[in-house]
């Protein structure tokens, strides 16, 4: 999600050995952040709203959070937000456990069973996105808000103050019901998000954050790439920020006036890694990336692409299995604004499917279409392309992706030029008479399950079965971070 709110950084305090706050049956040790939360509520026009309520009375929109799904999926559970109130966010896998980003901390469902999901633990540390990432005992946790200190109770404070802090802290979870804080790096504008490129005695992280300030003295211009941060398995307490390399020696794209309707790139907002084949794509804000990590301390760009006509914001990517296509997604409107509309259209918001062309540091990426889901949505609906990963199946190329209030969508791009819709869930409209944020942040498909992180209504557990998508029932993976993506199949 681009700026619910805008997140600042200032310096680093002491980090090792620190205690989360832990939330099981008891009241909790702090209270979450208001400064954290996004407004998720705004106006709308008397038309807007007439036009709400006459789309849910002629059925051609659900009903007000009715759910409403294809005939190929099953809906097998729901879990309420419990001690954390703030927005749901991203989420990460290992074995049977599901680990749910929130901003006001994390949470640890026990999944298996997936028809009846079960908390392990939730851990209150305030700090949007609260982006999370799990290798072995490790779990990652980005800070994208400025902070009084790097500790779980810290409040909000200015960014224009030297002495905030923003960035990556790291847990320890080799007990998944007593997760413990033991390390904090800060790093240039926060974490937006975050990207392990894991390795068996070291983990980097590449750290995506943006838009700096003269004003604020952790995070000037220009910012113009990432943080790579080393962290040592066995001694998580000396991780360290290695390098920033340079993604965009001119400047990237210069957004508005020249290139209106266009963010201008000050850093990247998401960056997924395929480790297998030491590639990586970069969703930075006006531009899309295409670059090596063989040397994972200094990333090689190999090309680089925009979209100065339908995107605004490039938002994130996904490869495909083969490796020969790039899905890069558009946050149109900032996750927060109905864009799934007929003013909007189809191309404008949409996901933008790419080629791989070539070999090599030569290879390119060519542009081939757009998919954007076509069900109707209302105007008070928050609807834009969000987070998602591929469906293994050999043969083809399905994902299942979030799109807010859009629900979730799965998809098939086999042919780059005509990708289709084949299966959906999603609720109706919060309401009627308001602009919400709410819907699915985050929409992965897991060891045969579709788990949806719903930014208001909680951890949604969906079944798919469609002869498509069938075969990847039988693929099984030890962990998932869908921003690291697995070799599906073991080369």
């Amino acid at each position: 999600m681009s700026p619910v709110r805008r997140r600042r950084l200032g310096a680093a305090t002491a980090a090792a050995g620190l205690l989360a706050a832990l939330l099981m049956a008891g009241p909790a040790a702090a209270t979450p952040d208001p400064g954290d939360t996004a407004a998720a509520r705004s106006g709308v026009s008397a038309a807007q709203e007439a036009a709400a309520r006459a789309a849910i009375n002629s059925g051609e929109v659900p009903g007000v959070d009715e759910i409403v799904h294809s005939a190929n999926i099953t809906h097998l559970a729901n879990v309420p937000k419990d001690a954390l109130k703030g927005i749901n966010t991203d989420l990460a896998f290992q074995g049977k456990y599901a680990f749910a980003g929130n901003y006001d901390g994390f949470r640890i469902f026990d999944i298996s069973n997936p028809r009846s999901p079960r908390t392990v633990a939730q851990v209150l540390c305030p700090g949007s996105q609260n982006d999370v990432s799990v290798s072995g005992d490790l779990l990652f946790l980005s800070t994208d808000s400025s902070r009084s200190d790097n500790s779980c109770a810290s409040t909000t404070q200015p960014a224009t103050e030297k002495s905030s802090w923003e960035g990556m802290k790291i847990f320890d979870i080799s007990d998944k019901r007593n997760p413990k804080y033991v390390a904090a790096v800060e790093t240039a504008c926060g974490s937006h998000t975050h990207t392990l490129a894991p390795e068996r005695r070291n983990v980097y992280v590449y750290v995506s954050s943006y838009a700096p300030s003269a004003a604020f003295p952790d995070c000037q211009p220009p910012h113009d790439g990432i943080s790579i941060i080393k962290v040592p398995r066995n001694a998580p307490e000396r991780a360290a920020v290695v390098n920033f390399p340079v993604l965009f020696p001119d400047g990237g794209n210069p957004g508005a006036p020249e290139n209106p309707g266009v963010s201008r790139t000050t850093g990247c907002h998401d960056i997924t890694v395929l480790p297998s084949k030491d590639l990586a794509a970069g969703a930075c804000m006006g531009d899309g990336l295409l670059f090596s990590i063989k040397d994972p301390e200094h990333p090689k760009i190999i090309d680089r692409v925009q979209d100065n006509v339908n995107f605004a914001f490039w938002h994130s990517a996904t490869f495909n299995r083969t490796t020969d296509k790039v899905v890069f997604t558009d946050e149109l409107g900032g996750g927060g604004a109905a864009t799934c509309n007929e003013e909007i259209g189809p191309k404008r918001g949409a996901n933008g499917i790419y080629d791989i062309v070539g070999r090599g540091d030569h290879r390119k990426l060519v542009f081939r279409s757009y998919f954007k889901i076509d069900r109707p949505q209302a105007d008070t609906e928050v609807c834009v392309a969000h987070n998602g990963s591929i469906i293994p199946v050999k043969g083809r190329d399905l994902m299942v992706q979030a799109w807010y209030q859009g629900g979730v969508s799965v998809w098939d791009f086999t042919d780059s030029s005509k990708p289709k819709e084949i299966g959906y869930f999603e609720r109706g409209p919060v309401s009627t008479d308001a602009v919400t944020t709410a819907g699915s942040w985050s929409a992965y498909y897991y060891n045969g399950y579709i788990y949806s992180n719903d930014i208001a209504k909680g951890f949604d557990v969906l079944k798919i079965d469609d002869r498509r998508t069938d075969p990847a029932k039988r693929v099984r993976l030890d962990e998932l971070n869908v921003q690291t993506q697995p070799e599906y199949f073991g080369h």
